[in-house]
């Protein structure tokens, strides 16, 4: 089929589809789009966010959520047949959140230790710049 729209407006046949949307802070939510302006801007409604740490993920619920379209990265349609098939184990939110705060915390350290062994080669890091590579 031949789509007539162009740019934002193309979304518009995204409406009533369950879509993922990855956020500029790393976020990921799955919900169903009801919504979207000539900004992209959205609204989601039964909305969950989910958190991946390694082969695990939890999901939170979040209802309906509006995410300005500048804070998307990447968006794209669920497919209902494959989601069931995700090669991923559903752990409870409480763990989920404990394994998210123990990797970061992980890769705290690492960054550390880069620094320190640059720091001690005489390399000085902006820690704001360094954090992100990490």
């Amino acid at each position: 089929m031949d789509n007539p729209l162009f740019g934002t407006a193309h979304m518009l046949y995204e409406v009533d589809k369950k879509l993922m949307v990855l956020l500029h802070d790393g976020r990921t939510l799955i919900g169903y789009l009801r919504s979207v302006d000539q900004f992209a801007n959205l609204v989601l409604h039964r909305t969950i966010e989910r958190i991946h740490v390694g082969k695990e993920y939890g999901d939170i619920q979040r209802g309906v959520v509006i995410i300005r379209g500048e804070n998307v990265v990447l968006l794209g349609e669920i497919d209902r047949e494959k989601e069931s098939e995700l090669p991923l184990r559903e752990i409870s939110v409480d763990d989920i959140l404990d394994a998210q705060r123990r990797e970061q915390e992980a890769r705290q350290e690492k960054h550390r230790l880069v620094a320190k062994a640059l720091k001690e080669r005489g390399l000085n890091m902006n820690s704001d710049l360094a954090q992100d590579e990490f």
